[in-house]
């Protein structure tokens, strides 16, 4: 049964390839999306990305009722829905994964996502922010309070060594080498790697954890970044408080962590650094992803230009 897979799927991500909540979330999502379809929109219980069946009884029906004609009817259902492809592309990238799975081991006799291609995306450019907006939007926190404190200083650590959300949610004290500034960051399928940040986020980081404050309401022992019940910050709570900064900053454009990678990346190639090292510091498994930011500063081609063309 669908529902029975798609939890044997999720333990997998877990426990085998060692996925973190968030990209587990993301997969308890796509397949949740797909039970609706197939229960032509009925309501039902979500997956949970626990790993635990809840109330989800109605999306229970057979996997061998999938098959390639079904997953073609999705894909045109979720166009009518004004569904845009990159989330297409995305989910349909989920059911591959979990369609193997289920090949693999043997829950199913042929793999309905053979033949089915993932609609073209638009090329695009990722969006970086101007040193004046990142200064402009770092000052928002109010500093002199606890919160504000913390804010200002996840908005430096990102700025510092462009770590992804899940990255920075996870990260632990015992993590933070003081005397060297280093980080030992735990990126994606649990994959470590050791990123430098700067002086300047260094001594955020060390007034916010020796607040009072902190310390008072402190549960977790582990975790840098704590919320106002002395728990471990999450990764949703992360991208709500870039949220309502942003509603403070008046920017027109969307800022979220991502953005501040982004960033910071467009920054450091823009300062001389080589793609190799950015691509070692952001985590990046292929070089391809870390050449688009060549695409996306303007300052970086006219100076490559003025160096190099002939006539300039």
């Amino acid at each position: 049964m669908f529902i029975q897979a798609a939890y044997r799927f999720l333990d997998y991500l877990r426990v085998v390839r060692g996925a973190s909540e968030h990209t587990i979330r993301g997969y308890a999502n796509d397949l949740t999306v797909l039970g609706l379809f197939m229960t032509n929109g009925q309501p039902c219980g979500r997956i949970s990305s626990g790993g635990k069946p809840s109330g989800d009884s109605s999306i229970s029906f057979p996997l061998q009722g999938i098959d390639r004609k079904t997953i073609r009817a999705y894909i045109i259902a979720e166009r009518g829905r004004n569904i845009s492809k990159r989330s297409v592309a995305r989910r349909l990238s989920a059911l591959r994964s979990f369609f193997r799975y289920c090949l693999r081991e043997k829950l199913i006799d042929v793999n309905p996502m053979d033949l089915i291609d993932s609609p073209k995306l638009d090329h695009t450019v990722p969006h970086s922010l101007s040193y004046s907006q990142i200064e402009h939007f770092f000052n928002l926190p109010q500093t002199s309070t606890f919160l504000g404190l913390r804010d200002r200083t996840i908005m430096e650590l990102f700025y510092s060594s462009g770590l992804r959300v899940s990255e920075l949610a996870g990260l632990n004290r015992a993590d933070f080498d003081t005397s060297e500034l280093l980080f030992v960051v735990r990126g994606k399928g649990k994959k470590e790697r050791i990123v430098p940040i700067t002086e300047n986020a260094a001594q955020w980081i060390a007034r916010y954890i020796a607040h009072p404050e902190r310390v008072s309401i402190q549960k977790d022992s582990e975790a840098i970044f704590l919320n106002r019940f002395g728990t471990r910050l999450t990764t949703r709570s992360i991208d709500r408080l870039f949220s309502f900064y942003l509603t403070k900053s008046g920017f027109a454009d969307t800022i979220t962590p991502h953005v501040i990678r982004h960033t910071i990346a467009t920054h450091w190639l823009e300062q001389g650094m080589d793609l190799k090292t950015i691509q070692v510091l952001l985590g990046h498994s292929s070089m391809a992803t870390t050449t688009i930011y060549t695409e996306v500063s303007s300052d970086l081609k006219k100076r490559v230009v003025a160096a190099l063309h002939p006539r300039a």
